[in-house]
């Protein structure tokens, strides 16, 4: 009965034949009675009957071949190993090299089955959908289900995505330059010879000990960014980014201690974290309701929005006295109030010069935007705060495409990191901020 051979296409992979001692080449004849270990011979001995110990020339026999179509035919069983064993040492799509390296096939045929009987396979498809949904049921209960990255972009050589990355080549799954990158170099030139002295031999053998322990720390520290998906790291911040602040300062304070224990675990971790901020914050929020009398989630909904806006309501209070205290002059104060009421109502207010009577000081008039360049594409908000911070319109756009960039690049953008980005006046930064923020053309972090 012919079954498939579990060795591969080199000779010197297979046991040699326990008549003559050389190397099986296919067939050859397994005894289905001897062993373990298994007992193979090749045809030559088997048809000479040879026999040895306990086996005997009429004992029942295999023939061992992988001569034979599996998938299609034209393809043999041993063919499909030498492709799949091509594919995995050249690395997919590199087709050319593949087919150099199967001799009987050209690269049309080894990419037109490759794709056809392990890619679009729907047999080979239903199975993987069907252990990944085994997989997901499996994970559901748990804190957070691990996933490694996913298959990692490919970027050119030296592109910004591919500094990024640190130089990691996705094909062969190694980076540009290793961790210790330059340990062989103390090993490339010792030679064992036979006329070596014991200690020169010794120490020739603990040369070779001490780089054995380097490959494996840098085995070791590949293992933790593969297994922690560091690899995309832009998408690793993503991920991190949707916690609270709170968790995320215990996120990079237990970062250094993830190497200890295994991705799954680390991730539990904190996610259980984030899942007690959440639980203790909604508790914080019971009690407060059960300290104002309120015993049901509707009454705690009236009271979420009164307190909301009884919270405007003193905010706006707590600036019309900061005005008052740092402002004495009674008609500046009713142009403030009669801009915040046409504000309030809707209205677009008119902008007037205020001037202080009581140092002789002056404010600066506001900015006449006639003529100036991008003056047209901005709208009437826009206008009026290129006219009361004086700022020119191109210079307004220049730093609104910034803090636009910026904010889509890290999610959210804060006041700190807004003065980071545009170095003028930091009042007219937070003027800028704070526009955008209410326009919703940014978020806060």
């Amino acid at each position: 009965m012919d079954r498939l051979a579990s060795f591969g296409n080199d000779p010197f992979d297979k046991p040699p034949c326990r008549g003559c001692s050389s190397y099986l080449v296919e067939p050859f004849i397994k005894c289905a009675e001897c062993g373990p270990p298994s007992f193979y011979l090749c045809l030559q001995c088997f048809t000479k009957g040879f026999e040895y110990k306990t086996h005997q020339s009429d004992h029942k026999y295999e023939i061992m071949t992988s001569d034979f179509p599996v998938l299609e035919p034209g393809w043999t069983a041993q063919e499909e190993m030498a492709l799949l064993e091509a594919v995995m040492d050249c690395g997919f799509g590199n087709w050319q090299d593949v087919a150099y390296q199967m001799r009987t096939k050209t690269k049309e045929e080894c990419e037109g089955h490759y794709m056809k009987h392990f890619i679009n396979n729907p047999l080979f498809s239903s199975t993987l959908l069907s252990l990944r949904q085994m997989e997901e049921a499996r994970t559901a209960d748990s804190a957070i289900p691990f996933k490694p990255t996913d298959d990692p972009p490919r970027p050119t050589f030296d592109s910004v995505l591919s500094r990024d990355m640190a130089g990691y080549m996705p094909a062969r799954a190694d980076f540009m330059e290793e961790f210790d990158n330059y340990a062989e170099w103390d090993l490339k030139d010792i030679d064992f010879v036979d006329d070596d002295s014991d200690i020169l031999h010794a120490l020739k053998i603990a040369v070779v000990d001490i780089y054995h322990s380097r490959l494996k720390e840098r085995q070791r520290r590949k293992k933790v960014i593969r297994d922690h998906g560091l690899i995309n790291l832009r998408k690793f911040q993503m991920l991190e980014r949707r916690y609270p602040k709170e968790v995320q300062d215990l996120y990079d304070a237990m970062r250094r201690f993830a190497r200890v224990v295994g991705p799954t675990e680390h991730d539990k971790f904190i996610e259980s974290h984030a899942l007690e901020f959440e639980l203790r914050r909604e508790i914080g929020r019971l009690q407060e309701y059960r300290q104002a009398g309120i015993r049901s989630f509707c009454s705690a909904k009236v009271y979420e929005r009164v307190k909301r806006v009884r919270e405007d309501e003193r905010r706006k209070r707590t600036m019309l006295c900061d005005m008052l205290q740092y402002i004495q002059d009674s008609r500046a104060c009713r142009q403030w109030l009669h801009k915040q009421a046409a504000i309030d109502s809707g209205i677009t207010p008119v902008i007037t010069t205020i001037t202080t009577t009581g140092t002789g000081r002056r404010s600066a008039p506001p900015l006449n935007l006639t003529g100036l360049p991008g003056t047209e594409k901005l709208n009437e908000r826009e206008k009026e705060l290129c006219q009361v911070v004086r700022l020119v319109p191109g210079a307004y756009l220049e730093y609104k495409q910034a803090l636009l960039n910026e904010c889509r690049r890290q999610g959210g953008l804060r006041l700190a990191q807004a003065r980071a980005l545009i170095k003028i006046d930091v009042n007219k930064t937070r003027k800028i901020y704070d526009f955008l923020i209410k326009e919703g053309y940014i978020n806060k972090a």
